[in-house]
């Protein structure tokens, strides 16, 4: 593109934020697709725990590697477009997109474990390809739209918004829609054929499966049989049993590729390139780096530290957390189809400071306020390890809302200035070490965040199988034993407690940034830096004389 058409194209204004919302609620609607993956291998798929745990960790090596490399191909691509390379790629990666999202969802529960193991793997690697080709050079856009700071910074608030509504209407919606209620139609051989049959491996003489078959129709508390229309009991813990609709979680995914790629398509008809694409690059790290140097400086710089650590507990009770929870709402609530709606109503409370975070923080302070902040997450965690002890499961479950409405409180103002932290540690990096390093400390920031990201739910997973849970994946939602439901509870309970202490921990004792201390540190930056360029301005000068 030439620099004439770009300077004779049309103001920013409107469109281009709605667009560019419109784009990331497209890559939400494969994105979010995601937290439903490792329910529905274990749930509707029956993949053994260890199995999917081990899985899980092949499919983040990928994950680790996928976004430079695919960057530095885009970056590498020197062909001229008719819409432009970054349009160009952002429409191929949404076209794989429509698809790609359901290969993560073929149904095949009655295929053999190794066959089970490919279709994981492949269907993930495919699915995470196609979206690193659309993600990478749609987050690179915002470059390409203005080069003014402050409409960047409004492209990437309605680029939240879009983010935000795709992730809330996935999760309050697909819950309800995959999980489903099995009713009693009079018959023990009608209601067999909603559901798969539990396996239980330790029944030498049968006396499970009986205890299972004979409390099908009845109510396991009271003994006395259902009417046609009610909800089938769990026969082990009484809660409501549910199954998993694994064969429509497929055309839902396809469904919602569909979307996306409507969204895509909007975004790329009216979103306007200002900048020449040659000058924003998708992979920034051009640099080789050594990597044990790169380690060593960034554990002596102890505000990169501690907000690593805290953004670790962020995600360890965000996503890894998402599949306990959603198991326990199925194994002890018996309301799966309620879990996503329960989770949005614990985390709405991070929005609330959206508003208000720029004069919190600009009175206070960054760290000041993340540290109140990660104390009030503590109030919510230690009301949470009070619901697993309440018998009542409406009260149980009124309570762990509550907890977890708090602990979102405390969190939202931690994620408002997540960034913002991250930018002082690389101006602390400079105050110290006098180097900035801004692509060793973010990289290495980031990869601890996918670290947590990834390996903290396959931890999770593998826990869930050992005997001290019990999870066992042939049991299903409803063949599991009280017990195993009730250990559910106290792992997500447990946690969020890891995860709102990690958080005090970097933030409070490690993070070392307070108010005072980043005013000074501010001042003496712009006096050394303005000291700095005095003595380039004098050079010339000095050599003349």
């Amino acid at each position: 593109m030439e620099n004439n058409e770009i300077k004779a194209k049309k103001p920013f204004g409107f469109m281009d934020k709605l667009a560019y919302a419109a784009g990331d609620f497209g890559c939400n609607m494969s994105f979010a697709l995601k937290g439903t993956v490792q329910t529905f291998w274990l749930v509707f798929m029956m993949m053994e725990t260890g199995l999917l745990s081990a899985l899980l960790l092949v499919v983040q090596i990928w994950d680790a590697v996928n976004d430079p490399l695919i960057g530095s191909l885009i970056d590498a691509d020197k062909r001229k477009y008719k819409m432009g390379k970054f349009k160009t790629y952002i429409l191929i990666g949404a076209i794989g997109l429509t698809v790609a999202g359901s290969l993560m969802f073929i149904p095949a529960a009655g295929a053999a474990p190794w066959i089970k193991a490919i279709l994981f793997v492949v269907g993930y690697v495919i699915w995470d390809a196609c979206y690193t080709v659309a993600n990478v050079p749609y987050g690179s856009m915002l470059s390409l739209v203005t080069e003014d700071s402050g409409e960047r910074a409004d492209l990437s608030t309605w680029r939240s918004i879009g983010s935000m509504i795709g992730n809330i209407l996935t999760m309050v919606l697909l819950p309800m829609l995959i999980w489903k209620k099995v009713t009693w139609t009079g018959n023990v051989d009608d209601v067999l054929k909603q559901i798969t049959l539990p396996t239980f491996k330790n029944d030498p003489d049968g006396s499970k499966m009986q205890q299972f078959l004979d409390g099908i129709g009845k109510d396991p508390k009271t003994g006395e049989a259902l009417k046609i229309g009610d909800t089938v009991l769990n026969p082990f813990t009484g809660s409501n049993m549910e199954i998993l609709l694994g064969n429509r979680v497929f055309w839902i995914a396809l469904v919602m590729g569909v979307l996306g790629l409507i969204a895509f398509l909007f975004m790329i008809k009216k979103i306007t390139i200002r900048v020449d694409e040659n000058t924003v690059k998708t992979n920034e790290q051009t640099e080789k780096i050594n990597i044990f140097k790169a380690f060593g400086k960034f554990f002596k710089n102890r505000p990169a530290v501690g907000a690593t650590i805290a953004a670790m507990g962020m995600f360890l009770g965000m996503n890894s957390a998402s599949t306990a929870t959603t198991i326990m709402f199925a194994t002890h609530f018996g309301k799966a189809s309620l879990s996503g709606v329960v989770t949005m109503i614990g985390f709405l409370p991070m929005m609330f400071f959206i508003p208000f975070i720029k004069k919190m923080v600009t009175k206070y302070g960054k760290k000041e306020c993340s540290v109140v902040g990660t104390l009030i997450s503590c109030a919510g965690v230690l009301l949470m390890l009070v619901f697993p002890m309440i018998e009542n499961k409406t009260v149980s479950m009124l309570i762990f809302v509550v907890a977890l409405c708090i602990f979102g409180i405390g969190m939202g103002v931690y994620t408002c200035v997540s960034w913002a932290l991250m930018s002082d540690a690389i101006d602390y990096n400079e105050w110290k070490f006098g180097t900035r390093e801004e692509g060793t400390v973010y990289s290495l920031h980031s990869f601890f965040r996918k670290l947590a990201q990834g390996v903290g739910p396959a931890a999770v997973l593998f826990i869930m199988g050992l005997a001290f849970i019990g999870y066992d994946a042939d049991l299903g939602t409803y063949g599991q034993s009280a017990e195993t439901a009730q250990n559910m509870c106290w792992l997500v309970a447990i946690l969020y407690a890891i995860s709102g202490i990690l958080q005090f921990v970097g933030l409070a004792l490690v993070y070392n940034l307070d108010k005072k201390t980043l005013e000074t540190m501010t001042s003496e930056l712009e006096a050394r830096r303005a000291a700095q360029a005095a003595e380039v301005v004098a050079e010339p000068v000095t050599a003349a004389e």
